[in-house]
């Protein structure tokens, strides 16, 4: 895998960790706490062959917004990755998306660095013009095209709310087309999502070194694993293209990440956590 590829990559697994569906129509409605997150990257192992002897970095993801304004996502994904031949590659992933959280509209955009130099940007807009319906996707970078998407078809921030909607009622899986802009704009994934028995306690284990990660304590937690596969009926047998691991709050934080790309794989440990101001709706109190 090259490291253009492995940034492309990185990029459709993170945006993950941001209309309903029959599935959790009728589910309790979730509350995202905007915050920030950042989580310290590591190697966590790797097969001989695939390139990759070291890798470090450092991941930064701030969430802001509320359910009636939408929500803004921003990442920052900053690796330093040595070969087998010694050779060092700094890659930076800057990605922004707002989305509105019913699955109408989406809007993306992300600027991929290598060693300081641009190596791949994107930017798009998909809006679903009916509930249920299909979302037309309007590119802008890296050239002006249109991409249609099936109606079944789940933004980053609808996707994540399905999630915790479904480990709430007791849903142990969760398969759904997936589509956050990455890889161009041009295409989605199909997911699999596994959810584990819920967590005993709410708090990490690191919590005291960790500003407001005693915030967590109290909430619901589980254990979820992501598998991503490539969409199209030539690829129904193959396996998946990545797979993602985490410990997902009810209030959608993250922590304890890991990212198994097959040849090898990164974990990703919550260093800071700063839990920002609630967004306003229409007519909430002062």
């Amino acid at each position: 895998m090259s490291d253009r590829d492995l940034c492309r990559k990185s990029l459709a697994v993170l945006a993950s960790l941001a209309g309903s569906f029959p599935a959790v129509a009728h589910a309790e409605a979730v509350i995202f706490a905007p915050h920030r997150a950042v989580y310290e990257i590591t190697l966590a192992n790797s097969v001989a062959g695939s390139g990759v002897t070291d890798m470090s970095g450092r991941m930064v993801y701030e969430l802001t917004g509320s359910s009636c304004d939408g929500f803004t996502q921003n990442m920052r994904f900053v690796t330093r990755m040595t070969n087998q031949e010694g050779s060092e590659s700094i890659n930076d992933l800057r990605t922004s998306s707002w989305e509105e959280l019913a699955g109408k509209r989406l809007r993306f955009s992300s600027t991929q660095y290598q060693n300081d130099v641009i190596a791949e940007a994107s930017q798009g807009d998909a809006v679903r013009m009916k509930p249920g319906g299909g979302a037309d996707v309007e590119l802008v970078r890296p050239s002006k095209k249109k991409v249609s998407l099936p109606a079944d078809i789940y933004f980053p921030m609808q996707h994540a709310a399905a999630l915790i909607q479904s480990a709430k009622t007791g849903q142990s899986h969760l398969t759904a087309n997936l589509y956050d802009g990455s890889e161009k704009g041009e295409k989605y994934y199909v997911t699999n999502s596994v959810i584990g028995k819920k967590y005993e306690q709410g708090a990490i284990a690191n919590a005291a070194a960790i500003k407001d990660a005693a915030k967590l304590e109290g909430l619901a937690s589980w254990p979820v694993a992501i598998s991503y596969f490539d969409a199209g009926k030539d690829k129904e047998d193959t396996p998946p293209a990545y797979e993602l691991s985490f410990r997902y709050y009810e209030n959608g934080v993250t922590e304890n990440l890991k990212i198994d790309y097959g040849q090898f794989a990164l974990k990703g440990e919550l260093k800071e956590l700063t839990v920002l101001p609630q967004g306003k709706c229409a007519g909430d109190a002062p």
